[in-house]
């Protein structure tokens, strides 16, 4: 009988701990009820105070806009898909934008660092494409300030494309088939680099994610989501404090962020955002990336060095701690502090894998496109 109360006792306890959140704050039950339904509703996040003043929520994405002086144009994103893909932008004309932002590796190349020209490494983990028409600043540094911008940098990159513009320009000019292309696309046969630009940027405007499972709950599938994942969103938004820079649809608050990552003294030390603006209190400073897509974008962070997400949100749980080489002298202007909104996070296992189930319903699935046949 004895043996009995206490197993009744500790199957009570397990019911208890599994329909309810470690606070006791709400259910899950609730928690579901909550979140797919009307937002102004949802529980409050926790927000440090440098967050609060531009906050916007997570919800459902939708679709960039174009800017008024490059409208869209289907013409204009095929000739952009065509121009993607060619490798005859390039010095040996061996590389194409899609060598490292391959649509079928997440729209990025799957490696740590990408490799370029003369099979150079680069230093920085070639970002993924997808969803790149909301950012307002390119880069992990920000140094190009529009995609149209950015499109004329990997080019120019001794590492990466490796030709010149005007030779890159040139070399478009020199196939005939692209004429009719340029033609359809800006009413013009002339092939001028604003207008190569221009192309790129549309069709990269629409490599934009579809509806994951997390879309389909916040607007009222309640069984989109699995207990683990409604319980990963709440942390997201609550304890783990991944919404102080993770936020807005995009799930990125489009800033620069001191992660703790500049890994000063070392081989892969990069100073981030202070390469662009040489102001010491941007040191160690990198764009926040999209978690949209994250388990199929891999591996992470700017330089690449963590393999999984799992290492990641240890990462974050530990309080992003800095490390520095032993030997190196370095000076006391470099050693930038990391961001005030991070901090040791003390997650349990149990809840770090909810946080991590929550992150794959933000994920759909590798997009398989047929690459287009190039103009001769």
């Amino acid at each position: 009988m004895k043996r009995l109360f206490v197993l009744t006792a500790i199957l009570t306890v397990f019911v208890c701990s599994s329909a309810f959140l470690q606070s006791d704050e709400y259910t899950i039950a609730q928690l579901r009820e909550l979140y797919s339904g009307d937002p102004a509703k949802w529980p409050k996040p926790e927000l440090h105070d440098e967050a609060k003043p531009s906050f916007k929520d997570i919800g459902h994405l939708g679709r960039p806009t174009h800017p008024a002086d490059n409208p869209f144009k289907a013409e204009k994103q095929q000739l952009g898909k065509i121009l993607f893909f060619d490798p005859r932008l390039s010095v040996s004309k061996q590389i194409a934008c899609a060598s490292c932002h391959d649509p079928e590796l997440g729209w990025g190349d799957g490696r740590r660092v990408a490799y370029g020209h003369s099979r150079q490494t680069g230093k920085r983990n070639a970002m993924t494409l997808i969803n790149v028409g909301f950012y307002e600043k390119f880069f992990w540094d920000g140094r190009a300030k529009s995609l149209e911008d950015q499109a004329k940098f990997p080019v120019q990159d001794h590492v990466e494309m490796a030709t010149d513009l005007t030779i890159m320009v040139e070399n478009v000019k020199a196939v005939a088939g692209y004429k009719p292309l340029f033609m359809q696309a800006f009413g013009s046969e002339e092939i001028t680099l604003d207008k190569i630009q221009k192309a790129i940027a549309t069709f990269e405007r629409s490599i934009v994610s579809t509806n994951s499972r997390f879309d389909a709950f916040v607007k009222g599938n309640t069984k989109a989501l699995k207990d683990d994942e409604v319980v990963g969103l709440h942390l997201f938004r609550t304890k783990a404090g991944c919404i102080n820079c993770h936020n807005t649809p995009l799930f990125s608050d489009n800033k620069f962020h001191n992660d703790g990552q500049a890994l000063l003294g070392s081989r892969m030390e990069d100073l981030g955002l202070y390469n662009v603006t040489r102001n010491l209190k941007d040191i160690g400073a990198f764009k926040t990336p999209s978690l949209r897509e994250t388990h199929i974008t891999g591996p992470w962070m700017h330089h690449g060095n963590f393999p999984s997400i799992k290492d990641v949100i240890e990462f974050y749980n530990l309080g992003n701690p800095v490390t520095y080489q032993r030997a190196a002298i370095i000076p006391d202007s470099l050693k930038n502090p990391k961001s005030a909104m991070l901090k040791k996070l003390n997650l349990t296992l149990t809840e770090q894998a909810q946080l991590e189930a929550f992150l794959k319903s933000i994920s759909t699935q590798v997009q398989k496109i047929m690459p287009p046949k190039l103009p001769e």
